[in-house]
Parts: structure tokens; sequence; C-alpha cells
């Protein structure tokens, strides 16, 4: 089975079916869903199966099934996998990126062809890790050997997000894989046919069963991979709220779980990062930050914009300038910097956030995208940067996750305030810190409570960095050598009497 970038405009529309065991098959129940292009709402890509606990169960065997001969390989050979499905991608490359620009409505240039490189570049660095996935040996003396062994979890169910899902397919797959485990994997229902690709040019590389991706609702299949016995670990990247779900269900039977959850990210401006001769490169820093080239919808967004009130004025004047500056549309055009929104819901969601946000008293509207219309004869759930400056931090919609293009800017003159107020969320994945006085921003970025905290940057995430959440943005790492170890591996204690 082949498919690369589908055609938006022809009415055939094409059936995908899902991996299990192998084979490419219909769900169970026979039921088939659409996958609609979300930068042409009228477009329909593709039908993918409708699945159901059924189908679960049989991706569950087969990964069971596949799982002894996996682990029991010498882990070159596994390595070698990796690099051929990197190898492999890289051939697609441009076409996975166009297939990812029409199923997410990111836009091509600006997030879908650096999130099939960052796809890539995981596969080959957890190829050449493989080796590191090792035990210890304990001088014991003479007369014992104690040593320990990596061993790996057994079959891992990986539950992907709809903003980013083959980056965030390149955090779990590789590193479970390269440890020797077996997967189940449900794409996220909103998008699911780079996931799908990507398992159509794995899995010539792949033993049968060694990787399976069903598709489905997240009611129904997501829930199915959390409850069955035969699943030894979950790993979820999603909302809190569907994470704690997550974390209660699959540890009700002990389950392993790794969550990756929502951000609420502060990003906090000092008077020395807006000086006149820094003041540009800030923005544009704060910008990229922000993630507005991915609409929003980014868990590491930082989108509570903390400025000193030394600068407060000048610095908003040049973000406004460096945000309207960006051009929304067609996501498969090379000049485009933000595409659309995931779906009607989202659009609807994030539109409510900010009409309620405009309704506070005080609120100073800086960029408002809701009404905004994209050029040309477009369909999709396209919305403009939104700019709310003067925001109270115990407003809603400075503590809520709005997942979309939309940014609060909050006053502060004293750094233990605004540490206090930055630190004042449930929520501890990412923050970002701006200064030019190295003391006083690592010092800052200590006293922050998220788990990855960026110094002068807005992006900067590479490979082998540890990356994960701070109290309800979740449990666990990935991204790392580290994070896999702990997170896709258990140690075995191994006790020998010698003579």
């Amino acid at each position: 089975m082949q498919q690369t970038t589908i055609e938006t405009q022809s009415t055939d529309v094409p059936d995908w079916p899902q991996l299990i065991g192998g084979e490419w098959v219909a769900g169970v129940d026979g039921a088939w869903t659409d996958a609609v292009c979300p930068s042409r709402a009228d477009t329909v890509l593709a039908r993918v199966p409708e699945s159901s606990a059924a189908d679960v169960d049989r991706a569950v065997a087969a990964a069971r099934a596949a799982y002894p001969a996996w682990r029991a390989l010498h882990f070159t050979a596994r390595q070698r996998a990796l690099l051929q499905i990197a190898d492999a991608v890289e051939a697609e490359a441009e076409a996975l990126a166009v297939l990812t620009a029409q199923d997410t409505g990111n836009a091509l240039r600006t997030q879908a062809r650096p999130e099939v490189a960052t796809l890539i570049a995981l596969l080959r660095y957890f190829a050449g890790v493989a080796g590191e996935f090792k035990g210890t040996v304990l001088p014991a003396g003479d007369d014992q050997l104690q040593y320990t062994r990596q061993e790996p979890l057994g079959v891992v169910g990986a539950i992907l997000p709809w903003n980013s899902p083959l980056m965030i397919a390149a955090m779990k797959i590789p590193a479970a894989l390269v440890a020797g485990n077996t997967l189940v994997v449900k794409p996220a229902e909103d998008a699911p046919l780079t996931i799908l690709r990507l398992a159509e040019i794995a899995a010539p590389h792949l033993p049968a069963g060694v990787l399976n991706v069903v598709t489905g609702d997240g009611e129904v299949v997501g829930e199915a991979i959390v409850q069955h016995p035969g699943i030894d670990k979950v790993s979820f990247t999603g909302s809190s709220e569907v994470g704690r779900r997550v974390g209660e269900v699959a540890g009700a039977r002990l389950a392993h779980t790794s969550l990756e959850l929502g951000g609420k990210s502060p990003s906090i401006v000092f008077p020395s990062a807006a000086t006149p001769e820094r003041i540009t490169a800030t923005a544009a820093g704060v910008l990229l930050g922000m993630r507005f080239t991915r609409q929003g919808q980014s868990c590491t967004a930082g989108s509570r914009l903390f400025v000193h009130r030394d600068v407060y004025e000048p610095f908003l004047t040049e973000l406004a300038a460096h945000v309207s500056a960006l051009k929304v549309g067609d996501p498969l055009e090379e000049d485009t910097d933000m595409g659309t929104i995931i779906s009607a819901k989202q659009h609807a969601s994030v539109c409510q956030y900010v009409e309620e946000g405009k309704r506070q008293p005080g609120v100073r509207v800086v960029l408002d995208g809701v009404d905004f219309v994209p050029e040309g004869d477009l369909s999709g759930y396209y919305q403009g940067p939104t700019i709310l400056a003067d925001v109270s931090n115990d407003w809603r919609i400075a503590r809520e996750e709005v997942f979309g293009p939309v940014l609060v800017v909050i006053p502060w003159t004293d750094v233990d305030e605004v540490v206090a107020m930055a630190n004042d969320s449930h929520y501890g994945l990412a923050a970002f810190v701006w200064s030019q006085d190295l003391t006083e921003a690592l010092d800052t970025a200590h006293r922050i409570e998220s788990g990855w905290v960026q110094v002068n940057q807005g992006g900067g995430q590479v490979v082998g960095q540890s990356y994960g959440g701070y109290k309800q943005s979740g449990l666990g790492r990935e991204f790392s050598i580290e994070g896999a170890i702990a997170g896709f591996t258990q140690t075995k204690q191994i006790n020998v009497k010698l003579g």
C-alpha cells in the first residue's frame, strides 16, 4: 500500500485502513469516518476506520505476539531498523510535510517541514543511543556478581494529539521501539493521516506486529487502550483533563504511565531585554515562544506575557508590529506564516475565550483575530492572532489553556511579584525569561515552577534534552535518553553467588 499527498480537489475519497499485525485492515465493525481538511473545511481528505475495542484487542494481540522476538534482538538490529525508517522518511519528507499541512492546518514552511525534520532527527538520535539502554555492575566482592538489566516494559499504548502529530509520535515511537517494546498507536481523530503515512513508511523495516496503528474516537479507542490489561504502559499527550482520566484508569490497574499535558506558560520580559538595541530580537523571540505560527495550538506556548512596566508600552508596540506582519492563510502556500485552527469545535472554543476576555473591565484589545477572513476562496477554520493587554493574572483567559493564537499581556514591577504570578498556575510545562543580566535571568529561571525554561529564546528545543512538565502539566520526560530509559524500561537486579 502506498499513499503520498492527497489531491484536495479530487472527488474520489480514498479509504485509508489501519495497521494491525503487519496488515492494512478495516475496523471489525466496518465503520469509517471522514478525515476533513481544516484549511478547506468542505474537503474530505480520506476515510479512516472508526474502530472499536475489538480492534484494540486485535492490535494488542499482534503486539504481544511480536514482543518476545523484538525484545530478544541485539540492540544493533533495532538500531538499524530506526535508521532505515529515518532514511525512508527523509526520502518522503516533502510529501509528508504537505500531508501534514493538509491534515493539521499547520503552515507548510513554518511548521510542517520543521515537524518532519524533528521526526527524522529523533529517529536518528534514538538509533544512536540504542546501546545506552544498559545496566550496571556493583562491586560486591570476589564471590558475588551483582548487576542490573534495563528491560523493556512490553506493549506500549501511545495516544497522540492533533496539534503536532509527527513530532509527538517522534517523542514516543522511536524511544519505545529501540528499548525493545512493541506499540499500539492511536492517532488523534482530527489528524490521523500523517501517522498512518508514517506507519506505511516504517512497516517494511519492522517485523509484523511491532508497530500497530488503530484509528478512532478517543472515548472508544483511547479508552480501550488505557483499560486494556495487555497494555503495559500508556504514553499520553493531550489535555490535562483527559490526562487525569488516563492516569486514574491506568493507575487503577498499576500500569506504567507518562503524561505530557497542558500548559499556560509564562514569558517574562525584563527591561534589559527591551532596550532599543534588544527590543526587536526579544519581540521576535516572544512571538516564536507564543507559537503563533502554530496558531497557538501548543502546550508550550508562552501565552502569559509579563512585561516590566518601565518598558511595557514600547515593547507592546514592537510586539504588535511583529505579530501583525504574520500572514494567515492557506497552509500550502509558501508565504503563509499561520494556518488554521484544527476544527470548528476548537475554533468556537477559542473565539469564546476571546469574547469573554474582551468583556473584562480595563482590558485593552491590541489585536483581535476573531473575525479574520483569509484571502481567496478558503472555507477553513481561520483565525488571526489576538493580543489582549492590561490583563489580570486571575482572569479565566489568563489561567486556562486557550490552545489558540491568543496572547495576554500583564504588567509587573517587582521580581518577587512576577515570579509569584508566573507560579500561580496549576500548569508548569514551559517558561521563557528575557534578560541581558545573566544572574537575573538564571535566578528567575531557577525560581519558576516549570519543567522547561528557556532564556532569551523562543525555540531551542533540541534532541537529547529532557522534556516534560511540573504540576498538572504531566508526569515523566521525553525527547532524551534519560526520559526513554525511565519511561520505556524497568530495572531488574540480578545477584549471583560465585565459587
